[in-house]
């Protein structure tokens, strides 16, 4: 329950191979859990939760009044760029978007990843693999390296998501979740029945 059941739960998707896919606070508690077990940052938090943490890996973003709450949020569409790296180039998710360079998607925040952290996480394997088209300094997309499928976004992929048009990061869940996103990624033929996909 909470914030912190939220963290254990994306410790075992990353623990266990299990597909996980964080949506706004689900890729911030990735990044405190990643930060707390893998970078050695225990005392990792969210400003949003505990204000004055020592190490804060979620931080309230700069350029929003905290004073006065209504309207301040980073709201609506914005450009998210892939950056140019081979690791970014590699991953799951950029070729999900069909290997675009930048995305447009929707936003509904105030908190973000501590940049000044990011360098240590990308060193230990959580890559950052697309930032605000803006600045490049706001983290909004993360991929594991060497997990099935572990995503975090920062935007709102369901705003624009459709049955017969489903958004790149659901599509990956679920080809991850049915031993398929591998060979969706190669262009080989899925299988194209429900009793197969569930044996898969």
């Amino acid at each position: 329950r909470g914030v912190e059941g939220k963290v254990l739960a994306a410790k075992w998707a990353r623990e266990h191979n299990v597909p996980y896919l964080g949506i706004c606070l689900g890729m911030q508690v990735a990044v405190i859990e990643f930060a707390r077990n893998i970078c050695g940052m225990t005392d990792a938090q969210s400003a949003e939760f505990r204000e004055g943490c020592a190490l804060p890996a979620i931080v309230f973003m700069p350029e929003i009044d905290r004073t006065t709450m209504g309207g301040t949020m980073r709201l609506g569409s914005r450009p998210t760029k892939f950056q140019a790296s081979d690791v970014a180039r590699r991953s799951a998710i950029y070729k999900l978007y069909g290997s675009a360079n930048e995305v447009h998607e929707r936003h509904r925040h105030r908190y973000e990843v501590n940049p000044e952290i990011v360098s240590e996480l990308e060193a230990k394997g959580m890559q950052f693999v697309g930032r605000d088209a803006e600045t490049g300094e706001r983290m909004e997309i993360l991929e594991l390296d060497n997990h099935p499928y572990f995503v975090g976004v920062q935007y709102h992929p369901e705003y624009l998501t459709r049955p017969l048009n489903p958004s790149p990061p659901f599509l990956g869940l679920l080809l991850a979740a049915s031993g398929q996103l591998d060979a969706y990624l190669k262009g080989e033929e899925l299988a194209d029945d429900a009793e197969t996909k569930l044996k898969l």
